[in-house]
């Protein structure tokens, strides 16, 4: 059956360079119209032979009820990895399902531990929404999927030969575009010191693909504006504890030479506004990405320029939408385009004229309807 696609900005013109634009509260769809829509979709794909035939049809189609579905991130003291969880919590609870919520605390043995656990049980419906610690963590998730025959959804971090369809058991991956997300908020840094000074950069897990793009993004803005100054850049492993201790080393090394901070994601950029506020400066600039609650309040009060959000709870409930179609036989392996077999999601640009939109973020179910779980991608990973 055919489900209304939701009004929204999503630019579904493949190959275009991604665009950062607010996503207002009116383009939300009524989730009671949608959750129902979902449903009489689940029960199709049960209970109707044709149905199944298009999904793929193979004996091995997943009950709604047997579905199995868990996220795994690396913590939730990281409240943009709490809200992909609690993301996950309102596909499941949309589809009458519970989410196993996994976290790992940034130790890949651990995340390997967990997800050898979970191979060892009953994979024959077993949906998995991974956040990898890093990109070479992923290849043993993925080839401990494809023998498990799970259904498997990875986000973030992969290595860039790793092709995703070469897998029938990794469904897709999402990504987004870490240059231009860098270079946007290094941009916006540069405007808030006034086009000339100098900053100093938090990075984050170096091992991570997320990481080295956003740092090529603040390359590329320093290109473009030529008098703002690199003075240094640290690892603070995406942790607000290490941001505060790093920046704290950062002010006493350069001190009034610094005029702004680029950090990697958001829990840095607010370990790096603490580490202002103990030193009693208000005059250094500070931008993130993650659109974490806290940062937004920060720029709501003038003490953050921007962020840019990637809407975690979209994130951890679209991973699960698709394995769950795929289980359940509305969607087969084989119908879905490479283009989305690994892409790039849409994300957001938020500074204080628009950050009244993104406060209250809200899932809409109908992003998570079968034939649009696609729906927010900007392209192919090239």
């Amino acid at each position: 059956m055919q489900i209304p696609s939701p009004v929204t900005g999503t630019d579904r013109n493949r190959g275009k360079t991604m665009k950062f634009t607010s996503r207002p509260a009116a383009a939300l769809i009524g989730v009671a119209i949608a959750a129902t829509t979902l449903s009489a979709c689940t029960e199709e794909a049960v209970g109707s032979d044709d149905t199944a035939a298009a999904g793929g049809g193979d004996a091995s189609t997943c009950e709604p009820a047997d579905v199995t579905l868990v996220g795994q991130v690396r913590n939730e003291s990281n409240p943009y990895e709490a809200s992909w969880l609690d993301g996950g919590d309102a596909f499941a609870e949309q589809v009458g399902l519970t989410q196993e919520r996994l976290t790992y605390d940034g130790d890949s043995t651990r995340q390997q531990e967990q997800i050898s656990q979970l191979f060892a049980g009953d994979t024959s419906c077993l949906v998995m929404n991974i956040l990898p610690n890093g990109d070479s963590d992923t290849p043993p998730i993925v080839e401990g999927a494809q023998d498990a025959g799970a259904y498997l959804v990875t986000q973030w971090n992969k290595p860039a030969d790793l092709a995703v369809t070469d897998y029938d058991s990794w469904l897709s991956h999402i990504t987004y575009n870490g240059v231009e997300s860098g270079k946007q908020i290094g941009d916006a840094l540069a405007e808030a010191i006034g086009g000339s000074g100098g900053i100093v950069a938090l990075q984050g897990i170096l091992d991570t693909g997320a990481a080295k793009d956003r740092f090529a993004g603040l390359e590329e803005s320093l290109s473009a504006n030529s008098d703002v100054e690199l003075l240094d850049d640290q690892t603070a492993n995406f942790s607000r504890a290490e941001a505060l201790e790093v920046t704290k080393t950062l002010l006493t090394k350069h001190g009034d030479d610094i005029k702004g901070i680029w950090a990697a994601n958001d829990d840095m950029a607010l370990g790096a506004l603490e580490a202002l506020k103990q030193a009693g400066r208000t005059d250094v600039a500070v931008v993130g990405i993650d659109a974490v609650p806290d940062a937004l309040t920060a720029i709501e009060d003038g003490e953050m320029t921007a962020t840019v959000s990637s809407d975690g709870p979209w994130q951890g409930g679209i991973g699960l939408a698709i394995g769950y179609c795929v289980a359940t036989g509305e969607l087969a392996v084989e119908d879905i385009a490479d283009e989305d077999r690994a892409w790039y999601a849409e994300q957001f640009l938020i500074e204080k004229d628009n950050v009244g939109d993104f406060v209250s973020p809200e899932t809409d179910e109908s992003d998570f309807a079968c034939d649009n779980v696609f729906s927010r991608s900007q392209g192919p990973i090239s």
